[in-house]
């Protein structure tokens, strides 16, 4: 990406077709979408990328086999169709994950299960055949084909074993086996921003919209603030799309509330825990119940493993820092005990997040488990168009959605055209050059995380050997990530990078904050000549990061 500073002075002196406001996962994909289609494009995100509920999702890209028990099967198959297309043109981020429902006792798995995963197979199967290759170019096409779930297979007890070694303890006696995929959701949005940009759109973080700019009534832009340093400016452009998820009816509150056809934001909190591998060893992903007919995944990631998530009306106005409540994170440790037959306890837990979800909801709809994930789009009189609600895995459809209303707009042939653009570009961490001091599986982490951009981090690290040193001993996430971060990812705090561009203070909160945070003075050490501080505001810096690992309760009591 570029430099933000250079980002902020284009964003004041040009005039753009559309701006978009908000830099998740959804914004991001209504900028990429937008600019593949020639429009000119501005978005501003008024924190960091993915500093929302982008970079606190359950890190599936999935169909959501739960949401069969609800009949929303439109929204199964679409996820689905979405699932393809994200794991064809990411191969890098987004990857197949075997999952596994087990059976114990010498029971067979369950009949009901295996039912929906049935359906499941057929959905994914059935949708991918039909409407996928009319009108879409070869390239598309072979997109599609690239990857095919296996159907589910009944497995014996010792492939149970080996998936889910967590369960040795005890001792299953077969499961079924089915596959979804994973991704790492804050590297997906910049990956996503970082191809916009490719394509001419220009982005930059840091900037809060206090208003939006009429024209004759009609949306002409917006007015922003720079909290950097404090001055306002308007981002001129023909078009506004709101994109801001869980905050989507906020933006222009006195417009938005005054028109019947807009719904009410019902955000729903979702709470995850990490542990250690040793701690609850996982090959592949586990799908555990938790009372109540509910179910949570226990999952690996990035070394590590990852539990949850709740579903839980969250009902303070509170969005910008959301913390893992203490009766959910009980009700993950509950459930993972009972299922693993564990004695896990809160301190053996490496790091909690939480993330609010844009649930769409026009009346009393009950648990906000029970309301629909799908998506809605809606235009206000001032011709702003809002898009919401969905979820990580089909941010690619909504993007889709909002930009095709500008095109109807102003009737031009341009189709969409994400469906097939590469989204980065993979690399083998075999091809990556060595250098001295890198420990050898930081390798294939940095392969998973940037793909050909690794290079670009290994070029840093080979220019100062400190820098190929891990923020935290034992880890693959380098030193050298924190600069390539400040340089080209618009990263500006530590925060920044230990929660969005690596992932060390999701999977090892406790471990950044220790020693009076000495991971987060080494990474504002070497973000220092970058971004101009001195010994003081590196402490500043380093002392932020750890006042906002608190409010967000990175570390559980």
């Amino acid at each position: 990406m570029i430099a933000r500073s250079d980002a902020v002075v284009a964003l004041a002196a040009e005039t753009f077709d559309v701006v978009v406001v908000g830099g998740g996962i959804t914004g991001a994909g209504c900028a990429l979408d937008a600019a593949t289609r020639g429009f000119s494009v501005a978005l501003v995100e008024r924190h960091d990328y993915a500093s929302g509920t982008s970079s606190r999702s359950s890190k599936l890209v999935h169909g959501g086999l739960r949401y069969l028990q609800n009949f929303d099967l439109g929204l199964v198959r679409e996820a689905l169709l979405e699932r393809q297309i994200m794991v064809a043109l990411a191969p890098h981020l987004v990857r197949p994950l075997p999952l596994i429902v087990p059976a114990f006792d010498g029971a067979r798995p369950d009949r009901l299960m295996g039912v929906g995963l049935n359906l499941y197979d057929v959905m994914s199967v059935d949708r991918l055949r039909s409407p996928l290759r009319r009108g879409r170019g070869r390239a598309a096409a072979d997109a599609m084909t690239s990857w095919s779930p296996d159907r589910h297979r009944v497995i014996d007890a010792a492939e149970v074993a080996e998936g889910l070694p967590a369960l040795a303890g005890r001792a299953p006696t077969s499961g079924y086996q089915f596959y979804d995929c994973q991704t790492d959701d804050s590297r997906l949005v910049l990956t996503v921003l970082a191809e916009a940009e490719r394509f001419g759109a220009v982005c930059a973080n840091g900037l809060l919209v206090t208003e939006l700019v009429e024209n004759g009534g009609r949306a002409r832009g917006v007015r922003v603030r720079d909290d950097a340093t404090g001055e306002a400016f308007t981002v001129r452009a023909d078009n506004v799309i709101n994109a801001t998820g869980v905050w989507a009816d906020r933006l222009r509150p006195e417009e938005l509330h005054d028109e019947a056809e807009v719904p009410v934001i019902r955000p729903s909190r979702g709470t995850h825990v990490t542990f250690r591998r040793e701690d609850l060893p996982l090959n592949a992903g586990a799908i555990v119940p938790a009372g109540g007919g509910r179910f949570i995944f226990a999952l690996p990631w990035l070394g590590g493993s990852l539990v949850g998530t709740t579903d839980r009306d969250h009902d303070t106005p509170d969005l910008d820092h959301v913390r893992p409540a203490q009766e959910d994170v009980a009700y993950l440790l509950d459930a993972v005990n009972a299922f693993f037959a564990t004695e896990l306890t809160s301190s053996d837990i490496t790091g909690a997040f939480a993330g609010v979800r844009p649930l769409i909801s026009s009346g009393d709809q009950g648990k906000s488990v029970d309301i629909s994930r799908k998506a809605e789009l809606y235009e206000t009189s001032s011709g702003m168009v809002t898009i919401t609600g969905g979820k990580l895995t089909t941010w690619r459809r909504m993007a889709k959605m909002a930009v095709d209303r500008l095109v109807e707009r102003d009737a031009r042939d341009a189709p969409c055209r994400t469906a097939e653009i590469p989204l980065g570009q993979a690399v083998a961490p075999d091809d990556l050059v060595r250098v001295e001091g890198v420990a050898a599986d930081a390798y294939a982490a940095l392969a998973d995380r940037y793909g050909h951009g690794a290079h670009d981090v290994l070029a840093v690290a080979a220019q100062r050997g400190e820098l190929a040193q891990p923020i935290v001993a034992g880890r693959p996430d380098l030193l050298a990530e924190a600069v390539h971060a400040a340089r080209r990812e618009q990263a500006r705090t530590v925060g920044d990078v230990l929660l969005r561009r690596t992932r060390l203070g999701l999977l090892a909160a406790r471990d950044v904050t220790a020693d009076g945070g000495a991971a987060a003075r080494r990474v504002a050490a070497a973000m220092a000549a970058d971004r101009g501080w001195d010994a003081a505001e590196q402490e500043r810096q380093a002392s932020a990061f750890l006042d906002e690992a608190r409010a967000e309760g990175l570390v559980p009591a």
